[in-house]
């Protein structure tokens, strides 16, 4: 049988995704990237805002229309399917399975029950774990999101519960994946050419507590550090009220763990963050940025911010723009506050009006493109490593990324070099031109 696998949303699915892949190839299943010679389609949604539950019902209809042709499968997991389980089905006939979140791992069943079913008027297969069950296989996953980089999913679900996600409702509470499981996962990666491993969860700072009864995320690192072909270790979603000392020092100790830390603040104000339910106050956010570039003076610091909270005024917003100019954050991302079913926030008085949400978010990114420009161009001159991506032809230069940029997040470099690099090389680039995001630099032998 063949199967295309589509992975929508954030880099944490994407490893189910390739949990999914891995476990289908060792059973001796055929997976393809091209439709017209898929029998099955396994969609993994995306449900976390509005805009990414769009994304997923359109995905899911448009491959719904493969099944006037050859398709006989269509199986919808992740987190749509966990939210809307009780009615996907009546919305979408056309879908033949439905698996949560917590049962990813087992996939296979899933298609030997359709095909069991297959002679019983194909009836609906539904596989839904308990919400709390962490699904990890003994099966290594296949690695999609690059020959060099891969993500390392440390942790499943949140025990946060903000009031503006319900993240927590389609993933369950906090569960540490075991250090065993991935320190193997880890060498196989590394084994298959992995060289720059990013850590990623629904928040990684809090990594151990649930299974060894303390944050050991720093543990883990130094024993990702051993591993044989892993260059670089990158952290992601990093809460600031849980980064901690022996956190701090593995970035000062450790050579392989890159000093970039992804903070997400989603806001600067007092009262807007009791509001979120966030478990921090500007005051601790401003002395644990402080101590971060006290004791990493280079490290680059990544936030994501929330536009347009219910409540939020405009002397909050321009507090927030004071905040961002005094602290300069090297990179951030924004978003415009999505009303999600089910939450608190939902429910909250003085909802903001989407236009000016859109506005606050277009000043925001505004700023921290000026900011973003000033650091850019304090780095002409300088020498930065760069793990190569690729090739250009049509500029006739090399892509990469330095220390500062997250895969698919942050900016790129265009290295000018006048022979081969292998994708996955680290280089010494020097910066001769900078943009609000992106470099040009030449490589240095």
């Amino acid at each position: 049988m063949n199967i295309l696998m589509v992975s929508l949303g954030c880099d944490k699915n994407l490893c189910d995704s390739e949990t999914m892949m891995g476990i289908l190839s060792a059973n001796n299943y055929n997976l393809t990237n091209d439709e017209s010679e898929a029998d099955a389609v396994i969609i993994n949604t995306c449900s976390f805002i509005k805009d990414a539950m769009e994304e997923s019902i359109n995905t899911i209809l448009e491959m719904a229309q493969l099944k006037k042709d050859r398709l006989k499968y269509l199986i919808v997991c992740g987190c749509l399917a966990e939210r809307y389980k009780n009615e996907i089905f009546d919305e979408i006939p056309e879908i033949d399975a439905c698996v949560g979140t917590a049962s990813f791992d087992r996939i296979v069943e899933v298609i030997k029950k359709l095909e069991e079913e297959e002679s019983n008027s194909k009836s609906k297969v539904t596989v839904f774990d308990d919400i709390d069950r962490l699904a990890v296989s003994n099966v290594h996953k296949a690695i999609s999101s690059g020959t060099f980089m891969g993500y390392l999913k440390i942790a499943e679900g949140c025990d946060k519960r903000c009031t503006y996600c319900a993240i927590p409702s389609m993933r369950g509470n906090y569960r540490s994946v075991p250090m065993e499981k991935l320190l193997d996962e880890a060498s196989y990666m590394a084994e298959n050419g992995i060289k720059e491993l990013v850590l990623v969860a629904q928040e990684t700072t809090c990594y151990g507590k649930d299974i060894y009864g303390k944050k050991s995320l720093h543990e883990l690192i130094h024993k990702l550090a051993l591993i044989d072909g892993i260059e670089w270790i990158r952290v992601m979603y990093c809460y600031p009220e849980e980064i901690y000392d022996e956190l701090i020092d593995a970035f000062v100790n450790e050579p392989k763990l890159l000093h970039y830390i992804d903070m997400p603040l989603q806001h600067s104000e007092d009262d807007i963050l009791r509001r979120m339910g966030r478990r921090t106050n500007k005051q601790f956010i401003t002395d644990v940025i402080n101590k971060l570039r006290k004791k990493v003076p280079d490290i680059a610091i990544r936030t994501s911010l929330i536009a347009g909270f219910p409540g939020e005024t405009e002397e909050d917003h321009k507090k927030l723009m004071e905040f961002l100019d005094e602290m300069e954050l090297d990179r951030v991302g924004v978003f415009t506050y999505s009303r999600e079913d089910g939450t608190p926030a939902a429910s909250f008085e003085n909802q903001i009006d989407e236009k000016v949400a859109e506005r606050w978010r277009d000043e925001i990114m505004e700023l921290c493109q000026e900011i973003s420009e000033d650091k850019n161009e304090a780095l002409i001159g300088k020498t930065l490593k760069v793990i190569i991506e690729g090739y250009s032809p049509d500029d006739d230069v090399y892509v990469g990324r330095t220390y500062k940029d997250a895969p698919g997040v942050d900016g790129l470099v265009f290295v000018e070099c006048d022979y081969e690099l292998i994708s996955g090389t680290i280089v010494d680039v020097k910066i001769n031109e900078s943009g609000p995001y992106d470099l040009i630099g030449t490589i240095i032998d």
